[in-house]
């Protein structure tokens, strides 16, 4: 009985420093996080990048026959592709 009374202090002991150890982790991580987000700055666009990123590039004519195709082998001919845009 003696060695279960010490085994089970000694569990304990050490679940507690685990759980504390994973607490100064995340605390830490949140800091960093923060000082990060507040000190370095965000990286700069180039001018063609940005106008570029609010239009979507055309999609080719053989890309959509295809789409369409499989769509139609998919649905047994009764769906219908009526709009195709690329995912963000």
């Amino acid at each position: 009985m003696e060695y279960l009374n010490e085994a089970l202090k000694l569990m304990v002991v050490g679940m507690a420093t685990v759980f504390a150890i994973l607490l100064i982790v995340i605390y830490l991580g949140k800091a960093l996080i923060a000082v990060v987000n507040k000190y370095v700055p965000e990286e700069v666009q180039p001018a063609h990048a940005a106008a570029a990123a609010g239009k979507p590039a055309p999609i080719p004519p053989h890309a959509m026959a295809a789409i369409a195709a499989a769509v139609s082998v998919i649905t047994k001919g009764k769906g219908k592709v009526a709009k195709v845009e690329p995912i963000k």
